[in-house]
């Protein structure tokens, strides 16, 4: 029993280290325009175009998506939990087992992917970029 609490801890503590991790910006082709205003103006317009997003109602929201994730898993593993218990015996225990063990895999999932933009407002973001003559290559 002690190993899992220390398992425990050890996932909270890496969650909270992957949370405080800044969110992934554009990386930018170093085409004509990237030359021309320098990667200060570059990092400038890249702002912009976030700040745009937002005020247009596109934002990354990772703790939305964490928690789909998780309430998605736990959903699935209940009831893959519940089809094993209907052949196997006990469905009820099963299907709470399995969807602790699915919300569990959900949320870790979740967080390995915290950092990511929405895959909406990245495109917005590109498309913005794109029109001020940038090339997105991709997020970093």
């Amino acid at each position: 029993m002690k190993v899992r609490w220390e398992l425990l801890l050890l996932l909270l503590a890496g969650a909270l280290l992957l949370g405080g991790c800044a969110p992934k910006r554009p990386v930018l082709y170093p085409n004509r325009t990237l030359e021309e205003v320098g990667h200060a103006g570059a990092q400038q317009d890249i702002d912009e175009c976030l700040a745009f997003a937002k005020a247009y109602g596109l934002e990354a929201r990772p703790e939305v998506r964490t928690a789909k994730s998780t309430a998605a898993a736990g959903a699935v593993g209940g009831a893959a939990g519940a089809a094993s218990g209907a052949v196997r015996g006990n469905p009820g225990r099963r299907a709470g087992a399995w969807a602790a063990g699915g919300a569990a895999a959900g949320f870790m999932r979740g967080l390995f992917r915290w950092r990511d933009p929405d895959p909406v407002q990245a495109r917005f973001v590109q498309i913005c970029l794109s029109d001020q003559g940038y090339q997105v290559i991709g997020w970093r």
